[in-house]
């Protein structure tokens, strides 16, 4: 039995380079070419696998890209249930422009999946035997709006608890049935979810409680990028500073703060120290360039800083 598994819906082979300086209409001559499996449940796994951690990865691949993509998978030795689609698993593409030190990010709707493929999925996930189930990611093209909150009734079914980061109209469908044990929205996204703009920490709190007491999720956690991390429950609110840092990328900071608080979930720990590990591991993604995530080592020396430092 796995600790975890994770779902990826519209995963992305994940092009990383470095520029001089970004010019339009010129050739740029890149260097430090990486390339890595992305998509939020693919990266949840690569943290949670690399903090020593048993996962299970089910996502959707095709075309070309979706070989390239699997065999990237198997690098990272990742254990991987993939249903094959019609469409061609879409490529991302981050470029580091050196002088600036401005990280620029293009990144591709992604392919139409059909409802033969997406009900295959579901499937796949009735046969699951793990801890938790993480759904991470947007909603590709074809997917219904409800199709996250299929998922959490499936994983109940099966003894899992359900825990949701996603994006659009995939929030709203996929805690309409309840069964969600966490949410992990950004502050941005929580904002949608409310229809208004969360301005403050004290808004931020105010609709992730909203939610909570609705009942669509037992646990809120809010990402709020250098503000730090907001935590929502049925006994109130817990809000948990950013740890000062000097970061060098963006990519992979929400999913290695969800791989980090589900793992320390996953040992029996009290959910706001799992927030306060989310956190250190947050800061450690934004360490590493590119789509490289964040680095065991990275995360507990942050964890013991802001532990010493409390």
């Amino acid at each position: 039995m796995y600790t975890v598994a994770t779902l990826t819906l519209n995963p992305a082979f994940d092009i990383c380079c470095e520029v001089e300086r970004v010019i339009d209409t010129h050739k740029m001559r890149a260097t430090g070419e990486r390339f890595s499996p992305g998509g939020g449940g693919i990266n949840v796994a690569r943290v949670f696998v690399r903090l020593g951690g048993h996962a299970r990865s089910y996502y959707l691949s095709g075309g070309p890209v979706g070989v390239a993509y699997d065999q990237l998978v198997d690098l990272h030795k990742l254990v991987r249930t993939r249903i094959r689609i019609a469409g061609n698993t879409r490529s991302s593409t981050t470029v580091l422009e050196r002088t600036t030190g401005r990280e620029f990010r293009f990144v591709p709707e992604g392919p139409e999946v059909s409802e033969a493929e997406w009900q295959a999925l579901l499937a796949e996930i009735g046969k699951i035997e793990c801890d938790f189930l993480v759904a991470s990611g947007s909603l590709p093209k074809g997917v219904p709006d409800d199709f996250y909150a299929r998922a959490a009734r499936i994983a109940g079914e099966r003894g899992a608890r359900f825990v949701l980061d996603t994006s659009g109209r995939g929030i709203a469908g996929g805690i309409s049935g309840g069964g969600v044990l966490l949410l992990k929205p950004s502050i941005g996204e929580l904002g949608q979810l409310a229809g208004r703009e969360l301005a403050s920490v004290e808004d931020a709190a105010e609709a992730a409680m909203d939610v909570v007491r609705s009942g669509r999720a037992e646990h809120v956690a809010v990402t709020m990028g250098h503000r730090g991390a907001l935590l929502a429950s049925s006994g109130g609110t817990h809000y948990e500073p950013a740890i000062p840092i000097r970061a060098r990328s963006s990519v992979g900071a929400g999913d290695s703060f969800l791989a980090a608080m589900v793992y320390r979930l996953c040992a029996g720990d009290p959910i706001v120290e799992a927030l306060r590990y989310g956190v250190a591991a947050g800061a450690a993604a934004v360490l590493t360039p590119g789509s490289d995530l964040c680095l065991p080592a990275d995360i507990e020396r942050l964890y013991r800083q802001r532990a010493e430092g409390a």
